[in-house]
């Protein structure tokens, strides 16, 4: 089973696992070569630390490339096909990251790990939590 983890689920895989929910956390264990994340993850994360609202414990690059291979993540692109699947997206949310990921887990085929309520909206989208 491919998962795709969101932002929040990545910050708590590698700075406190317990916050993950038992079912993620199994999730993560039972599939560790099906581990994704998209590259936009990347870009909410290295803002959040420049705006003084994460602290990562080192600059964000290093902390990213750290995270993802310790956690031996794949990380997608987002490409063309991800960015003009995500205009497509019934309107739940405005956060165009949020989008990104729910239609990088679409072209990829994964489920996500997930507690963003909103993201448990969109139609034909699978949520690991």
């Amino acid at each position: 089973m491919k998962l795709l983890l969101d932002t929040c689920a990545l910050l708590w895989l590698a700075e406190s696992p317990a916050t993950l929910s038992a079912t993620a956390r199994a999730a993560v264990s039972a599939h560790p070569d099906e581990l994704f994340v998209s590259a936009i993850s990347a870009l909410e994360i290295g803002i959040k630390h420049r705006k003084g609202r994460l602290d990562l414990g080192m600059d964000p690059v290093d902390w990213w490339r750290l995270a993802t291979t310790h956690h031996g993540l794949t990380v997608v692109s987002v490409s063309d096909e991800i960015a003009l699947t995500s205009t497509a997206l019934p309107p739940l949310h405005a956060d165009p990251s949020d989008r990104l990921i729910v239609a990088t887990a679409a072209i990829i085929q994964a489920s996500i790990v997930t507690i963003d309520p909103l993201i448990k909206q969109y139609p034909n989208t699978k949520i690991v939590w």
